[in-house]
């Protein structure tokens, strides 16, 4: 069978492009809401909480956007002087001109009648990159927010609107990002099958699943020793770069941009798994939720042996007795989305893996290469360890065969 095109970018693609866009700037809006409400309400030293993990996210995020636009071939930068691109980055503008930029490129991709390949891969390159930035902001920014969201919700016992709305949307952007991230991988596997909805639905919950006990144990954990809170990240977050870097990540162009991406890796895997290398993830899955699971406990045990009985917070120890349940459940739910509903099974039982089996390089055209996206095709090798050979598909018109 001869290699499959990227799917054509329609009119589905592009309103799911402009309500991440817009998703993106009502989360800052939140942010900003909440923070204001806080210092309406005299408490001045939250409100700079806030602005001061949506400032630290936003630059970790805007350098990695600087550090791919350099590196990326001229062809596929924007249109526009280096010096405004710069300038766009300093004014933490540069995450949103790339989701406009997509969604201008995407708009001509989407109402053309004949789009040549070049054009579509364009867009698909602009793509992966806008998710894989989001996740990064997700994790840097909302769910250090909903932490102290939650925190300030369970210390008045009381819920502002501003507070309702901002873990609303901390909570959807935090394991949308997932899926999203997931999907955007998955379109550099020479695979006929994409995630169906019921796939979609059960990925989408066990990542809910797993990411709210441990939400709820560090924000429980907070509730009682704020300031332990300024010792328990850092030392959990040392473990994870260091965990990191022995794995020998290979994401950036530079040495030192490589350190900034471990270090924002490490955030990530405070709260969620995140697969940086290829190989085997059994065993490195095992060893994280275990050690996250042993931590979340502690933090737990701590909040129950450190809270009065006679304390207004007592009514969370029957929801605290939930977490462990919910983030079995959780694994139960990627355990059986791995063995049951991934595309690759599909495609395992109805033999479609007999046909990828040699390692040859494919084109599908005769015209020259145009650059891949190398960022996101080495996530995707890392991401999608199958011990079967697949094919991976380059967005440059050309299709490789290799076994990951």
């Amino acid at each position: 069978m001869a290699p499959r095109a990227p799917g054509r970018f329609g009119p589905l693609q592009l309103a799911l492009a402009a309500a991440g866009t817009a998703a993106a700037a009502l989360d800052v809006f939140a942010d900003g809401w909440v923070a204001a409400g806080y210092a309406r309400g005299g408490q001045p030293g939250r409100a700079a909480l806030a602005l001061a993990l949506l400032a630290a996210a936003s630059v970790a995020t805007q350098a990695c956007s600087w550090f791919w636009l350099r590196s990326d071939p001229p062809e596929l930068r924007p249109a526009v002087p280096t010096g405004l691109l710069a300038a766009l980055h300093l004014l933490q503008l540069g995450f949103l001109f790339r989701c406009l930029h997509a969604l201008k490129v995407g708009w001509k991709v989407c109402w053309t009648k004949t789009v040549k390949e070049e054009e579509q891969s364009h867009m698909a390159f602009l793509s992966h990159d806008i998710s894989m930035l989001r996740l990064f902001e997700t994790f840097l920014e909302n769910t250090p927010q909903l932490v102290l969201l939650l925190y300030g919700v369970l210390r008045t016992n009381k819920a502002e609107p501003s507070q309702g709305l901002g873990i609303c949307t901390a909570f959807l952007c935090v394991t949308w990002s997932l899926l999203d991230y997931h999907q955007s991988l998955r379109s550099f596997l020479q695979d006929k099958y994409e995630l169906s909805l019921g796939s979609s639905v059960v990925y989408f919950l066990w990542n809910l699943f797993l990411v709210c006990p441990r939400v709820l144990t560090v924000t429980l954990f907070t509730l009682l020793w704020p300031y332990g809170m300024a010792i328990h990240f850092p030392l959990v977050w040392l473990v994870m770069f260091l965990w990191v870097s022995l794995q020998g990540t290979d994401f950036m162009e530079s040495p030192g941009p490589e350190q900034l991406y471990r270090a924002m890796v490490a955030v990530i895997l405070y709260f969620s798994w995140f697969n940086v290398v290829p190989g085997r993830t059994l065993g490195r899955s095992i060893i994280y939720h275990g050690f996250i699971l042993a931590d979340s406990t502690l933090l737990a045990l701590s909040w129950l042996w450190g809270q009065d009985p006679s304390d207004e917070h007592s009514y969370l120890i029957p929801l605290l007795c939930t977490a462990l349940p919910c983030y079995l459940l959780g694994l139960l739910l990627r355990v059986a989305y791995y063995k049951w509903l991934h595309p690759n099974v599909r495609a395992l039982q109805e033999g479609d893996h007999d046909e990828v089996d040699t390692n040859r390089l494919e084109l599908r055209s005769a015209s020259a290469p145009a650059p891949v996206n190398r960022r996101m095709r080495c996530l995707a090798q890392a991401q999608f360890p199958i011990c079967w050979t697949v094919r991976l598909r380059f967005l440059n018109g050309a299709a490789v065969k290799a076994v990951v």
